[in-house]
């Protein structure tokens, strides 16, 4: 039906296809063999702003955060074990931290926001997600028990702190944001060069993104 809607040839349908489910957008069941949508399909649509309630209710707080703040904020979302980034705004100070592109995904417990998202949930369920993500935080230099301690330490301050980011030289400070059920959804990130995020500053960034993330639950649980 494919071949003769397109006019394909067989051998350049089954290269597309091929592609399409390397990068996520198809899959195929193994027991029936036929094709179907892609996970990376919704996950594309979150980061229009269009399509994502969360996104339109958090734009003006990110905007407000980033006029406040100047440096780089991002809009972090869970997706099952994974995050992604749905918003990057970048501020007005001269030297940004543009460390994740909108769209990039990562396991959940690599990124400051992932660390986040785990501090928020119960830690049954942030240690299950934690170990089905095991074999690939390798490749992210990092192990169940270094995230595990990052979770229980963002927990402590009610916030994350990242102290080396994923560009040499910068920090990270995350905000978890929870959806009206109260499970967590998703987290803002300020991204900085370590200079500019020393203790005294952490705790006016940190004052900020809680507000700005308080605001945002607010703002989704009354439906605005």
């Amino acid at each position: 039906m494919v071949l003769q809607a397109t006019s394909l040839t067989r051998p350049t349908a089954h290269r597309i296809l091929h592609v399409l489910m390397e990068e996520g957008i198809v899959e195929r069941n193994k027991a029936s063999g036929r094709y179907a949508i892609g996970r990376q399909v919704p996950e594309l649509a979150l980061a229009r702003q269009s399509r994502s309630p969360l996104l339109v209710v958090a734009e003006p707080h990110l905007a407000e955060v980033s006029r406040r703040l100047g440096d780089t904020l991002f809009l972090t979302v869970r997706t099952g074990v994974d995050t992604l980034c749905v918003a990057r705004r970048i501020g007005a100070y001269p030297i940004q931290v543009l460390s994740i592109e909108v769209g990039a995904r990562r396991p959940l417990g690599v990124s400051s926001a992932g660390v986040a998202i785990l501090a928020a949930m119960p830690t049954p369920d942030a240690r299950k997600i934690v170990v089905a993500n095991e074999v690939r935080f390798e490749a992210y230099r990092t192990n169940i028990a270094t995230v595990l301690g990052q979770v229980q330490a963002a927990r402590r301050r009610g916030y994350n702190l990242r102290d080396i980011g994923l560009v040499k030289g910068t920090k990270s400070l995350s905000a978890w944001i929870r959806s009206p059920d109260g499970q967590p959804a998703a987290a803002i990130t300020l991204s900085t060069v370590r200079s500019r995020l020393n203790p005294r500053r952490e705790a006016e960034v940190a004052d900020v993104l809680l507000a700005a993330a308080h605001a945002v639950e607010v703002a989704i649980a009354g439906g605005h």
